[in-house]
């Protein structure tokens, strides 16, 4: 089995593959303050509740956007299968199906390349990802597999949190569609403001980057596919049509199939 670890900024997701299926998912909240025998110890924990057969882990592949945790995690790893993890960076990208343009590949975010990985290899021709994160990133790829562009902006949780900490009288309030975009109160108006205004970032910015991405490949506008991952997606899955599929496990579906690729 594979164990597969995506650390982002407010969460580590953690996903033991059985072949191309997940058998188990935790999720945990990122600390850097917290040493590698203390993930060890939770996820130990976790495997434990979970009758996992840590005997049958034998390999491991990582994805960090929080650079501080990659060395607690090859602790994690190393104790766990008794090697290091296959760590997601720019050094494997010419042996992945999707690519990226200098000087991008020593930015990007190892968890985008996954997306844009795992997006590529189900539709094979043009797609917009879009990830729901504590950032909220869109990823734009072209028929050929290459990355051309990415946008990213505060998430639906970031601007709320940032709002309600930066103000004096403005509470935070549950992440749900108003009646009306006419708010009434204070939650009603927050409400109007942060959903129903990120439905119109997010389908706006959605049809910039597919006629933007259509100029400059010279292709149709209305075949790019759009697909969007991360935990906050389903908030607007009501009332947008904008996304032509939802699929909450694509970071974890491309961190699996990077590992296939580096390891063949």
């Amino acid at each position: 089995m594979l164990l597969a670890f995506d650390i982002g900024n407010t969460n580590i997701k953690t996903a033991l593959f059985d072949g191309e299926e997940i058998r188990q998912e935790w999720r945990l909240s990122t600390d850097i303050t917290r040493t590698g025998d203390e993930y060890f110890s939770m996820l130990s924990s976790l495997f434990h509740h979970a009758e996992v057969d840590v005997s049958l882990i034998k390999s491991s592949v990582l994805s960090s956007v929080v650079p501080p945790l990659i060395g607690p995690f090859i602790t994690v790893t190393q104790r766990l299968t008794g090697k290091k993890p296959l760590i997601v960076s720019p050094s494997m990208y010419r042996k992945l199906p999707v690519g990226v343009p200098q000087p991008v590949e020593h930015e990007i975010g190892t968890d985008l390349l996954c997306d844009a990985v795992a997006a590529w290899c189900i539709y094979e021709e043009a797609c917009i990802i879009v990830d729901f994160g504590t950032a909220l990133s869109f990823i734009a790829v072209a028929d050929d597999g290459m990355i051309e562009g990415i946008a990213i902006s505060p998430g639906i949780g970031t601007a709320l949190k940032s709002l309600y900490m930066n103000t004096a009288q403005l509470p935070s309030v549950p992440l749900e569609v108003p009646a009306s975009s006419l708010g009434m109160n204070t939650v009603e108006s927050i409400q109007a403001g942060i959903v129903l205004g990120y439905k119109s970032l997010v389908e706006g910015l959605i049809n910039r980057m597919k006629n933007d991405l259509a100029l400059k490949r010279h292709c149709n506008a209305s075949r790019i596919h759009v697909i969007a991952t991360g935990g906050l997606n389903s908030m607007l899955q009501p009332i947008t049509d904008i996304f032509e599929r939802v699929d909450k496990e694509l970071t974890l579906t491309g961190l699996r199939k990077i590992y296939e690729f580096v390891s063949q």
